[in-house]
């Protein structure tokens, strides 16, 4: 089941945000000065996949509770894209700043109609606006959508997609608990090209129980073949709750093994990098800059957006807030006015320089060395020596991982914060 959410301060009724985190939004002449994205987050699924501690629910865990419903879904959704629009033009009164990105997410957004979906960014526009090459992706199911249905989400104004195809192997989809059949997604990728749409983007995860070298290569072979400008390749997590978790605490199921999962990555950059991508987050390739998720890159470095639906997380201005997880809690509150906010924080100065060099470290671009106190600076100096940070970027002010230092990302950032780097781990 899902994980519980965290602790924090209340949040008022309306969902009114200190003047502080108000302050400048929307004032910047050009939206890639302070990009606003808006994430929904849509919390149904079929089924649920073994290893998935999402905020999703089946149709038999939601039962047949008040708000719940897929039918209503939208509406409850855009309530709270006009709370948003009131909190954000507070206390001015004048039109927040444009959305420059929006990415529908979930559970499986594609369980809804085209035009639920659309009306949800309908609502986005009326509120704030859309910025000019507004990036608006969905993520789907392969086997939930088909070709009339990608047709009328590009008519309603999606031009991302995103699909689910973490393996071609059907032994391994059968071990993740996917319902879709080998091959589904390739032809979704033909099928979203053939709608119009900009950009497609393919999900893999490696690492899985059972999975082969062969297995892994067969994946990325297929993913490439199939023509998106957008791969993603995560590492299995094997979440506490999950099926996955339990089957391999009974000894069912072998866990993820460190070296493996390096040796995955490594087989991914390689055939990934000969096949015209390239990275630009660790466990994340595009063809170009056109097709990287800008939507995902606001979140890595530390963006604006409002998260929309029960669960879903909120950042504007150095203030983070979540949602309660429930969908009929989500919607009862909506349904009477009040934010559904279940409680925030205000993030300090450190917590923030924290977050910064923990996310911008992973992007190719890197991060500003200025960033750092002197033991940062001295630990960067360090990992170059060691070929985990490439020393021309550094001697240019930009901490840049090198392939080496992508496996060991997570101790090099350690390392950064002065936290030691004991705990190693694999890229992804």
């Amino acid at each position: 089941m899902p994980s519980t959410l965290p602790d924090g301060e209340p949040v008022p009724s309306d969902g009114a945000l200190p003047p502080s985190a108000l302050a400048g939004l929307g004032d910047a002449a050009d939206t890639a000065d302070r990009p606003f994205g808006v994430y929904v987050h849509v919390p149904f699924c079929v089924t649920r996949c073994g290893y998935c501690d999402f905020n999703t629910y089946t149709a038999e865990e939601l039962g047949p509770a008040p708000g719940a419903s897929r039918a209503t879904y939208a509406q409850a959704a855009i309530s709270e894209v006009r709370l948003a629009g009131r909190v954000l033009s507070a206390p001015t009164g004048a039109p927040a700043a444009p959305v420059s990105t929006v990415f529908v997410g979930g559970g499986t957004p594609t369980l809804l109609p085209p035009a639920d979906l659309g009306a949800v960014l309908r609502a986005v526009e009326a509120e704030f606006g859309l910025a000019p090459g507004a990036e608006v992706t969905t993520e789907a199911n392969p086997e939930s959508v088909d070709r009339r249905y990608l047709d009328e989400l590009r008519a309603q104004g999606f031009n991302r997609i995103s699909f689910g195809m973490q393996s071609a192997r059907p032994h391994v989809l059968a071990t993740l608990d996917r319902r879709h059949t080998p091959g589904r997604p390739q032809a979704c990728v033909a099928e979203a090209r053939a709608a119009g749409f900009d950009h497609v983007n393919l999900d893999l995860i490696y690492g899985t129980p059972g999975e082969s070298d062969d297995d892994w290569q067969a994946s990325l072979d297929a993913a490439v073949a199939a023509g998106p400008d957008h791969v993603s390749a995560y590492s299995l997590i094997v979440e506490d709750g999950t099926r996955l978790a339990a089957q391999i605490r009974r000894g069912v199921l072998a866990a993820p093994d460190d070296d493996v999962l390096a040796d995955r990555y490594l087989r991914a950059e390689e055939t990934l990098h000969a096949a015209g991508f390239s990275w630009y987050e660790v466990s994340n390739w595009a063809r170009d800059e056109t097709a990287r998720c800008r939507h995902n890159l606001l979140y890595w470095t530390g963006g604006d957006w409002w998260g929309i639906g029960p669960g879903a997380h909120s950042h504007v201005g150095g203030v983070r807030w979540w949602n309660v997880k429930h969908p009929a809690a989500y919607a009862e509150r909506l349904a009477r006015g009040v934010s559904p906010a279940h409680a925030r924080e205000v993030l300090d100065a450190q917590t923030r320089t924290v977050e910064r060099v923990m996310l911008e470290v992973r992007l190719a671009g890197g991060l500003a060395v200025s960033v750092l106190d002197d033991t940062g600076r001295a630990a960067a100096r360090r990992a170059a020596a060691d070929g985990m940070v490439v020393p021309e970027a550094l001697a240019a002010g930009r901490v840049v991982l090198t392939l080496r230092g992508r496996l060991l990302a997570d101790a090099v950032v350690r390392d950064l914060l002065g936290w030691g780097s004991d705990l190693l781990s694999s890229a992804g």
